[in-house]
């Protein structure tokens, strides 16, 4: 497995900042759409990326982020773009899925998302409107009605039970997608909180692990949930 950073167009043009991560024995491989927490493109997300491609698919993670002007306010209008439920955000994951689906070793028919916190919620409603062969999310917003997720993809979920804020959309999740008659595994963790896959540091992450989400790695709810990634994305994506 290889990972780099490089640079893809995003909607309006712009060199968009990006990692990716392809399998170390070459041939065509479905292709994987990360999309990163609200700490961005970071080592963590890196880390998934890489280990996104162990299980045989080519990852790019873009910086949703990287758009002109103050960090500050890139980050606040990406965050305010998936309250809304439309705009630039979406558009560059579209540019983001035909930069995936346009490199070497990909195949274009075969194309998922994996997204985690901030980046779950950007996944599901993406995998609403894109044309997607599997989607996941992890501790991710859920729309309040069906009619948000309508046409979505099989869709793979995570969610830590201890986790006050989160907990509620995981099972809304569950219940709307029964209610659609959509293909999916959703699972909460009861000995889990938010972000229990990730290994981030710094004051927002040990704050976080004092709040109502109890953030934190949890080694046995990730390693789970890799499993169920391999085998979801296995059977709606092949290898």
């Amino acid at each position: 497995m290889t990972i780099r950073d490089l640079v893809f167009p995003a909607a309006d043009g712009h060199s968009m900042k990006a990692a990716l991560a392809s399998p170390a024995d070459g041939g065509n491989h479905p292709g994987v759409i990360v999309i990163h927490e609200i700490f961005g493109l970071n080592a963590d997300i890196r880390r998934i990326t890489e280990r996104i491609a162990d299980l045989g698919y080519v990852a790019l993670a873009p910086d949703l982020y990287d758009t002109p002007g103050p960090r500050l306010i890139c980050i606040a209008r990406t965050l305010m773009t998936l309250n809304r439920g439309g705009g630039a955000a979406f558009d560059d994951l579209d540019a983001a899925r035909r930069f995936l689906q346009q490199h070497d070793g990909v195949d274009a028919s075969r194309i998922g998302v994996i997204g985690f916190c901030m980046g779950g919620g950007f996944a599901l409603l993406y995998a609403a409107r894109a044309p997607l062969g599997v989607a996941a999310a992890f501790y991710g917003d859920v729309p309040k009605a069906a009619d948000g997720l309508r046409g979505i993809c099989p869709v793979l979920g995570g969610y830590g039970a201890k986790d006050k804020l989160f907990a509620p959309q995981g099972e809304r999740l569950e219940k709307l997608l029964t209610e659609l008659g959509v293909e999916h595994d959703v699972k909460m963790y009861g000995d889990a909180g938010h972000s229990f896959m990730s290994r981030n540091s710094g004051v927002l992450a040990t704050i976080g692990g004092w709040a109502p989400m109890k953030a934190g790695y949890n080694a046995a709810a990730a390693e789970d949930s890799w499993k169920r990634i391999e085998a979801f994305f296995g059977k709606h994506l092949g290898h």
